[in-house]
């Protein structure tokens, strides 16, 4: 079979001829791989530089995707940190990982957002108590991940959500997805009083931005749960001990490890569904696999899904 695979971390993914898939467990089977989404925690696998990777090579990265099982029946099936991943035509997945699809839903459309969509709706489902009326704060907003999170949100029963964000163009185009409010990094203070901070930057934009939005808050002694996902900004974020200090401030982290396997797998059903009612706006475009060499490094507003 043919199946995109990388030498060393330096190096951009090869498409080239590759053994055949071989499960070594009886929850294992052999799929045929229809669409798969190159997503930010796709590369940092890839490279070894993510905390959940084991940083093994050669690989064939992809960690999740729409497949086909012998029963032919579409599946969206997560994979662990593996070798063989989901840019193939064929791979193996652990059926306990998977959850079959409804009939007539379309691969690429949920290659493409469902792992971009889990982030926040995983967070908000399994790592805080959120409830219906909450205000939320978007950082991030303008990214795959966040103009989902928008709408998750909404989804989600928020009264009020503000997107943040650096480009005014892309800002400009949430309020259709649900935004209440978009405001720059600038004018964070005018999201003091939210419930909830989904936070897909990190580094010392949003260090930067904890002070101005704590110390304008109308009661500081409401609680305020910051809940970190991503790290676009930066790895490390240098928060002022006033930030801790000076208001009701509570950070989490959602991301493998801090949420269970099983409760990420519980709410794939529901998230797929969601996708595929239209609940959730899908930017996607479908990219042969044999152009993932070109592909790979590529800055677009969609979410590129490799086909075999």
């Amino acid at each position: 079979m043919r199946a995109a695979v990388i030498d060393t971390p330096e190096t951009t993914p090869a498409y080239r001829e590759h053994p055949e898939p071989q499960p070594t467990s009886s929850d294992e089977i052999v799929v045929d791989v229809l669409a798969s989404g190159l997503h930010h925690l796709t590369r940092s696998r890839a490279t070894g530089a993510h905390y959940s990777s084991a940083g093994a090579f050669p690989l064939v990265p992809g960690i999740d995707g729409v497949v086909r099982d012998q029963n032919h029946k579409l599946r969206f099936a997560v994979l662990d940190d593996t070798k063989l991943g989901m840019f193939a035509e064929r791979t193996v997945i652990d059926v306990r990982r998977s959850v079959v699809l409804p009939d007539g839903v379309d691969p690429v459309r949920i290659a493409a957002a469902m792992n971009p969509a889990m982030s926040s709706w995983v967070a908000l489902r399994r790592r805080v108590e959120f409830e219906k009326g909450q205000r939320v704060l978007v950082l991030g907003a303008t990214g795959n991940a966040g103009r989902m999170a928008v709408q998750i949100a909404k989804l989600f029963g928020a009264s009020h959500v503000i997107a943040a964000g650096r480009d005014t163009a892309r800002l400009a185009a949430l309020p259709a997805l649900g935004a209440d409010e978009v405001i720059t990094f600038d004018r964070v203070e005018r999201a003091a009083d939210v419930d909830v901070v989904i936070d897909y930057v990190w580094g010392e934009p949003s260090a930067n931005a904890m002070v101005p939005l704590l110390t304008k808050r109308a009661d500081r002694s409401a609680p305020l749960t910051w809940i970190q996902i991503g790290s676009m900004g930066g790895f490390t974020a240098p928060i002022p001990s006033a930030a801790l200090r000076a208001a009701r401030l509570q950070i989490v982290g959602s991301g493998i490890g801090s949420v269970p396997a099983r409760d990420f797998l519980a709410e794939l059903p529901e998230i797929a569904a969601a996708v595929a009612d239209g609940a959730i706006d899908v930017q996607a475009r479908a990219v042969p696999l044999a152009g993932i060499a070109e592909a790979w490094n590529e800055q677009t507003d969609e979410r590129i899904v490799f086909v075999p």
